[in-house]
């Protein structure tokens, strides 16, 4: 597999992750971001226009 190829994952409500696939996520923590023309890097300027979707609540839901 290429550096620039995209893997896709399906993973479904409730699924756990393989063993295989926890070792995947930890290996890529070390791997660099790679900027490109779809997701360029941003500034600190722009970076600080982003908002929240979902505004944090006051209270922790209880469930």
């Amino acid at each position: 597999m290429e550096d620039n190829d995209m893997v896709y994952k399906i993973i479904y409500p409730g699924q756990k992750p393989t063993p295989e696939q926890i070792e995947e996520i930890r290996a890529l923590k070390d791997r660099p971001i790679v900027y490109d023309e779809d997701c360029p890097e941003l500034t600190d300027e722009q970076l600080k226009k982003f908002k929240r979707v979902n505004p944090r609540r006051k209270e922790k839901a209880i469930g």
